[in-house]
């Protein structure tokens, strides 16, 4: 372990170095790239200058234990329990800081969310998802940007769209993406039964120029008058866009503004994103032959979590972990499973690199 940690100790100076150098300051892919990886190292080296530290100073301690003097000795005893109870302590703590990070968690997300089975009470329960994750992102102290939007006829949405703008945002949000269902009695039901009714959310890391060549001469802008609320006057205007990437057939479209160069300029964000994610997906299918993740996100009509409203109950599927908390979850309390999700990827990954290195 201590010879990762020296060699990437020798990446971050050399990165530190680069980040200046006049190829750096010329090029701004590649400057971007060097301080996203500098970023990434320093929690890295700070916990190796400690961990030597550690070291040196168990090595002190017990070259004193071999002299004469008691007091000394009984100091140093002391002083090397502490040292080799850090030491323990650090060896699990740098474990897991040389897991390899998702480039991707760092990134802003696109989040979609879609009624699925169950009529308009699945529109409702789209309606419910969309503010506990509101309520989460405000908690974070992340913004979310409206991109479309197409409500549903009983309440909630058919389909909302947003984007997600704060600090890991993806890193944390990318755990929700699948089937989300819901066990209760609906608002439309006479009879007093509980439905079960499903929507589905898609998290994508949002993709920054850098990440993918997107050329305006292969994207079709279409525009149309916006709708909702109103009736069909509620927007004279064509200001709402439609944008297809001809090579791929993706489409991405944004209704939300009254400027039509605001709409494109959302869509086109989300239809980046979107053809990013094609690539993406080639890439965790690529992985996935390599190891199975148990919390991959990658097979979105997997039913991840369940709502049951009678029994006030939580249950996420993919670790087997239920909460009898519902109304706070709902309310935007969902940091527990995404911490949980997190601690069940990295025990994979901490022996998939047990099993590699052996």
């Amino acid at each position: 372990m201590l010879d990762k940690l020296i060699a990437i100790n020798d990446r971050f100076e050399e990165v530190e170095r680069l980040i200046s150098s006049p190829d750096a300051m010329n090029d701004m892919k590649l400057y971007v790239k060097l301080n996203k990886e500098y970023k990434e190292l320093g929690p890295i080296v700070t916990a190796y200058h400690e961990y030597k530290d550690i070291i040196s100073n168990i090595t002190s301690s017990k070259a004193i234990l071999k002299e004469d003097d008691l007091e000394m000795k009984e100091m140093a005893r002391m002083e090397l329990d502490e040292l080799l109870t850090r030491k323990e302590e650090m060896d699990e703590e740098i474990k897991i800081l040389l897991i390899p990070t998702d480039p991707e968690d760092s990134k802003n997300a696109v989040m979609e969310i879609r009624a699925g089975a169950g009529g308009d009470e699945a529109s409702i329960f789209a309606g419910d998802l969309y503010r506990m994750y509101s309520a989460f992102a405000s908690d974070k102290g992340w913004q979310l940007e409206l991109v479309d939007i197409a409500e549903g006829t009983s309440g909630g949405y058919k389909e909302i769209i947003v984007n997600v703008i704060g600090e890991d945002v993806y890193g944390q949000l990318k755990f929700e993406s699948g089937v989300h269902r819901v066990q209760r009695v609906p608002q439309t039901e006479t009879q007093g039964r509980v439905h079960t009714s499903a929507a589905s959310v898609i998290v994508l890391p949002e993709a920054e120029e850098f990440d993918i060549d997107l050329k305006t001469s292969d994207i079709r802008k279409d525009t149309y008058c916006s709708s909702g609320p109103g009736g069909q006057s509620v927007n004279t205007t064509y200001s709402a866009v439609r944008l297809t990437h001809i090579p791929t057939g993706v489409v991405a479209q944004c209704q939300d503004q009254k400027s039509q160069l605001k709409n494109y300029d959302k869509a086109l964000k989300v239809l980046r994103s979107r053809i990013y994610e094609i690539e993406l997906q080639k890439k965790l299918e690529e992985d996935a032959k390599h190891r199975k993740s148990m919390v991959s996100s990658g097979d979105r009509s997997a039913k991840i979590r369940t709502y049951n409203y009678p029994q006030g109950r939580v249950t996420e599927h993919r670790i087997g972990l239920t909460k009898y908390n519902l109304q706070a979850t709902m309310g935007g309390d969902i940091q527990e499973f995404i911490d949980e999700l997190q601690i069940a990827e990295n025990a994979e990954k901490l022996k998939e690199g047990t099993s590699i290195s052996s």
